[in-house]
C-alpha cells in the first residue's frame, strides 16, 4: 500500500466497534515533504495541535463521560495521522469503559505516540473549565479587505509572493479565507492562517493571492502549512518566521498546524470563533 494512502479514508465506516488502536492510520510525512524537495535535516520545527470537542466514554461504574481533549503531535514525527481513522478511534471509547482519567490519559497517549513514531503529548478539560469557553482573534493585522482582484487558484504558486529588501520589517499577518480541500474527497478544508516573520516587507496583495491559489489544491493540512512555510523562506532573507493554520473542524476534530524556523516558541492554542 502506498504510505501516503490512508485506509478509511473515502470508505464506507462502521461505528459500531468498540476501543481499537489498530483504526489508527499513520501516514508517513516523508512522502509531502518529498514532493517539498525536504530532505531529513527540516528547516523548521513545529507542532500539530489537535482538538477533539466530542471525546466520550464510560467510567467503571458505566456512566458516561465527557471531556474535551488537546493532543499535540511533533512536527518532527515520521507519520501525520489520518483525521477519519483518528476520529473512528476517539469513538472506540463511547462504549468503552475506562477507571479514570489518569488511564484514559495514558491510553490515548500510548496508542497516538505509537502511530506517530514519536510522543504525543495528551491534555484533557472537563466542558465548564474556564479555558473549554475561551474564543480568541489570531494576533496580527487581517488582510482580506485589500482591494485587489484574484485569478489563481490552484495550483499554489509561489510566483505571487514578493518582497521588499528595502523595507525590512517584523509583523504578523493574519487572513481568514484560507482553503484547502482534501486529497481524497475533495471537501473543503477552511483555516484562519497567521504568518509571522521578520525580514524583507512582504507585499500584501502577493500573499492574498498566493494564500488565494490554495483554493483548489488537494493535500492533507500539514502538508499545505509546510509549502506555506517553505515557499515564504525560500523569497530569502527572512531571519524568522512562522506559520500558524487554525482550521475549522470536522468530525469532532480540528487540525492546527505550526511551523517556524528553529528556535522559535511554539504556538498557544487559541481558539478562534470559527471553532
Amino acid at each position: 500500500m502506498d504510505p501516503r494512502e490512508p485506509t478509511h479514508l473515502g470508505k464506507p465506516t462502521d461505528y459500531s466497534g468498540g476501543y481499537d488502536p489498530a483504526l489508527l492510520d499513520p501516514v508517513a510525512r516523508i512522502g509531502g515533504r518529498s514532493a517539498l524537495d525536504l530532505g531529513a535535516e527540516l528547516p523548521f520545527i513545529g507542532v500539530d495541535v489537535w482538538n477533539a470537542y466530542e471525546l466520550s466514554w464510560l467510567d467503571h461504574r458505566g456512566k458516561p463521560r465527557a471531556a474535551m481533549a488537546e493532543f499535540r503531535v511533533p512536527a518532527d514525527s515520521p507519520n501525520l495521522i489520518e483525521s477519519k481513522s483518528f476520529k473512528l478511534y476517539l469513538n472506540g471509547y463511547n462504549q468503552t469503559r475506562v477507571p479514570d482519567t489518569d488511564t484514559l490519559r495514558t491510553m490515548l497517549a500510548h496508542d497516538l505516540s505509537g502511530a506517530a513514531g514519536a510522543s504525543v503529548s495528551v491534555q484533557l478539560a472537563t466542558l465548564t473549565s474556564p479555558q473549554s469557553a475561551v474564543i480568541s482573534n489570531l494576533a496580527g493585522e487581517v488582510i482580506d479587505d485589500l482591494p485587489i482582484e484574484i485569478h489563481t487558484y490552484g495550483p499554489p504558486d509561489s510566483s505571487l509572493l514578493y518582497g521588499n529588501p528595502d523595507a525590512v520589517t517584523d509583523e504578523t499577518l493574519v487572513s481568514h479565507l484560507f482553503k484547502s480541500n482534501c486529497p481524497v474527497t475533495g471537501q473543503p478544508d477552511w483555516a484562519s492562517v497567521q504568518i509571522a516573520y521578520h525580514g524583507p516587507r512582504l507585499g500584501r496583495d502577493g500573499l492574498l493571492r498566493y494564500l488565494a491559489s490554495y483554493r483548489q489544491h488537494a493535500a492533507f493540512h500539514e502538508d499545505c502549512v509546510e509549502r506555506i512555510f517553505l515557499d515564504l523562506l525560500r523569497q530569502g532573507g527572512l531571519s524568522r518566521l512562522s506559520v500558524y493554520a487554525r482550521y475549522t473542524r470536522r468530525g469532532g476534530l480540528d487540525i492546527n498546524p505550526f511551523r517556524c524556523t528553529p528556535g522559535g516558541l511554539l504556538p498557544d492554542n487559541t481558539r478562534t470563533a470559527r471553532q
